[in-house]
């Protein structure tokens, strides 16, 4: 085992010693969890968290569609692609979780070489990363349709207008999941790649 405090090159990929010598008791905790724990987290997170963001959207905006469809039924149809843009939000969640579980392969051996470590935080952040942004892209375009219908029930030369807005808002959720892919594009959890030994300091 390392310290990895004295490990200069990036190439390394031999395990490292996460004792709490080292580290804060916080810093020793968080060391010690496997890394495939933390990708199946980033996993749980992004799905999770988009399915909020999606669920809140088609709530905000079937609660005024309803609504408006009382007085002017003629809106009920053509607003339905409010409730699938916020639908869509939950599909980035489920893109991102399939190709995270992807990346996790199996193992024969406790301990883990660093850049599976690597791996497992990169996941993590991406889940993360697709998952909060899919819930204030789910809320954004759950208002803007809400706003469509209602706008539409007064005016129905604002729908295609309002309509333009909720692409924008939904966008917000494709954006996190293209960075998310891109965080994990090169990492791998599991016995994908050979394991190099802890390096051996030649005698002076």
């Amino acid at each position: 085992m390392v310290n990895p405090n004295s490990i200069a090159s990036s190439d390394y990929s031999g395990p490292i010693d996460y004792s709490a010598s080292y580290y804060g008791l916080s810093t020793y905790f968080i060391a010690t969890i496997a890394p495939s724990t933390w990708g199946a987290i980033g996993i749980g997170i992004s799905l999770a968290l988009s399915v909020v963001g999606s669920a809140w959207g088609i709530w905000i905006t079937a609660a005024s569609l309803m609504g408006a469809a009382v007085k002017e039924p003629r809106i009920r149809s053509k607003n339905i692609i409010s409730i699938i843009f916020c639908e869509a939000v939950a599909i980035y969640g489920i893109i991102l979780a399939i190709i995270l579980n992807g990346k996790i392969e199996k193992f024969l051996n406790v301990e883990f070489p660093a850049t599976d470590y690597m791996a497992g935080y990169m996941m993590f952040g991406a889940g993360l990363l697709v998952g909060f942004c899919n819930v204030f892209s789910g809320i954004c375009v759950g208002i803007s349709g809400s706003g469509c219908a209602l706008g539409d029930a007064q005016n129905p030369a604002l729908f295609v207008k309002m309509l333009i807005i909720e692409i924008f808002g939904g966008a917000l959720g494709l954006y996190a999941v293209i960075v998310g892919i891109l965080m994990t594009t090169s990492t791998s959890i599991g016995l994908t790649k050979e394991y190099v030994p802890a390096p051996t300091p030649s005698p002076k």
